[in-house]
């Protein structure tokens, strides 16, 4: 009964994550200003972060949780130095 549970959270929560991707992928597109776009993308692989977990507890296999954690890492610092470029035009000084 349990795992019954378990499996269905986590079925719905890949839906959920899906749809949440969906729908920063159509802001980052169409986003007004390029604030907007790096939000949507950092709010993208967070999604995807999230979308690898569940994965990773729905089949119990551990490489699931490593690709989060280096999509975790790389995001990050790619949303660092995007914001970096818009507040001063440059990355490396």
């Amino acid at each position: 009964m349990s795992a019954v549970i378990v499996l269905t959270a986590v079925s719905l929560a890949q839906v959920i994550f899906g749809l949440a991707m969906v729908i920063a992928a159509i802001r980052m597109f169409h986003g007004p200003r390029a604030q907007d776009r790096i939000i949507a993308l950092d709010t993208l692989y967070i999604n995807a972060m999230l979308l690898l977990v569940t994965f990773g507890i729905g089949t119990g296999r551990n490489v699931y949780f490593e690709a989060a954690l280096v999509i975790g890492m790389l995001g990050f610092v790619a949303t660092v130095a995007l914001a970096k470029f818009l507040m001063r035009g440059e990355v490396i000084e």
